[in-house]
């Protein structure tokens, strides 16, 4: 069968093209945006990419298109779908068709930390030898895919509540039937889509309504807007981390490198990891928990953590120039930000840090996350914020109260200029967007190297 995929870059269906390829589809696909690491994980898999989306991509006509969610009415590719009536569906549903059917799903969802406990959770697995499948919103370095069919019946899916296709706007996780189910957190976001933070929980709430009686939820004690979710009504099973009864951390480090997973008063096992910030103990606490619903020993879990490679952009070490160590991390939301933040400066103290901030999801850019902005940058001791022209609201008022030396700016080469005046020895230079950033990683190292 051939299968086309519109919006193929995205981290979603890039890794839906990947399993639909190692099912033994032909798959080619489109996009109006082509940058790594997805265009080059596609590439090496064989897949063949199209820039934009020209109707004449689908002549001669494909078996089926797979139309991603950014795809709307009036794009040229979906109207040529439409009238020439191609059969089309979306890809929440052609996983769960074609991918999910009679396996056991581990889903992973919630505001933050999607992708690293995910990719924590596939990792617990195949360390144990049960050879998992996965679709992960990233590229988790253990595997250096973002997705593969596996060969056991479990399945470990990032489970992403924003909708499903322009013609479908249920979440997407609510096609999955998930067995096992981590609740990471849950704030406003995608404010595109959602009005507000109720009508994500009523979202969830049709999550939870989708998993079986013999199932598990996992989420943190005390997490307001999921307790609201589960409050509509609950059928599953319960655990819950930060909980002294239940799942919990004692830290060995404050940066949580070093810490102990207890559940009640019973030690379960000592992670030692290459990861920091209380986030990702977070993040550890439910991957151990879903991975012992399924048969993996929470000793043997903590053990596996130890040889856990974080996803790429997460906190990704790309450069070390002359004692200054260059970071790009996905973080978009004031939480995320100051988590990570958070993390480092535990990790290295003193030493100088450098924020440099696109606001860039689709929430930042109708400006949605705009207060809490300045401090959720706080821990760093420079921060530049991107702010290009078409930005659409005032960035530099916006942060104008920021108690640390703060920039906007509308440039790259501002920015690296500004960077190359400010930067001392021992500095950690944290680059965060969800996009590509224009290069600018790239850019910064280069002009580090030449400086």
């Amino acid at each position: 069968m051939h299968i086309h995929i519109l919006g193929i870059c995205g981290t979603f269906m890039g890794s839906l093209a990947i399993l639909a390829k190692q099912l033994g589809h032909k798959v080619t696909g489109s996009d109006a945006n082509v940058y790594p690491p997805m265009s080059t994980q596609l590439e090496e898999q064989g897949i063949e990419l199209m820039q934009g989306y020209a109707p004449e991509h689908l002549k001669p006509a494909p078996d089926l298109v797979v139309i991603g969610n950014a795809m709307s009415r009036g794009n040229p590719a979906v109207e040529y779908v439409l009238d020439a009536g191609l059969a089309y569906t979306s890809g929440p549903q052609w996983l769960a068709d074609h991918v999910l059917q009679g396996r056991w799903v581990l889903a992973v969802a919630g505001t933050h930390g999607k992708t690293t406990t995910s990719s924590m959770l596939a990792w617990l697995l195949e360390d144990a030898g049960m050879q998992p499948g996965f679709l992960i919103g990233g590229v988790p370095q253990n595997f250096g895919i973002s997705a593969r069919l596996g060969s056991s019946d479990f399945f470990v899916v990032e489970a992403d509540e924003y909708d499903s296709a322009f013609f479908d706007k249920r979440s997407k996780f609510v096609h999955y039937h998930a067995r096992t189910t981590i609740l990471n957190n849950l704030e406003f976001d995608h404010a595109d889509i959602f009005p507000d933070l109720a009508a994500i929980e009523r979202q969830f709430h049709h999550l939870v309504r989708t998993i079986a009686n013999n199932g598990l939820i996992i989420y943190p004690q005390a997490e307001t807007a999921i307790e609201r979710v589960l409050a509509m009504g609950c059928w599953t099973p319960v655990q819950t981390t930060h909980n002294p009864n239940m799942w919990h951390a004692k830290l060995l480090a404050d940066d949580g490198s070093h810490f102990e997973v207890w559940f009640g008063q019973e030690k379960r096992g000592t992670v030692h990891w290459a990861l920091t910030g209380q986030h990702n103990v977070n993040n550890a606490l439910a991957a151990i928990a879903a991975a012992q619903h399924v048969g993996v020993l929470a000793e043997q879990a903590a053990e596996s953590l130890g040889r856990f490679k974080n996803v790429k952009r997460r906190m990704e070490k790309v450069a070390q120039i002359k004692g200054i160590t260059l970071y790009d991390d996905f973080a978009h939301h004031p939480t995320a930000i100051h988590l990570t933040l958070d993390g480092l400066r535990k990790h290295v103290g003193d030493e100088q840090i450098i924020a440099i901030i696109e606001p860039r999801s689709n929430s930042m850019k109708l400006g949605a996350h705009r207060e809490g902005l300045a401090e959720s940058a706080a821990l760093a001791d420079q921060v530049i914020w991107y702010a290009p022209d078409n930005l659409g609201w005032d960035l530099a008022s916006t942060v104008s109260h920021a108690t640390n030396p703060t920039q906007v700016l509308n440039s790259l080469d501002k920015i690296i200029e500004q960077v190359k005046l400010q930067v001392k020895d021992k500095c950690h230079i944290v680059i965060m967007s969800n996009g590509g950033f224009g290069g600018l990683h790239g850019k910064l190292a280069k002009a580090l190297e030449e400086k």
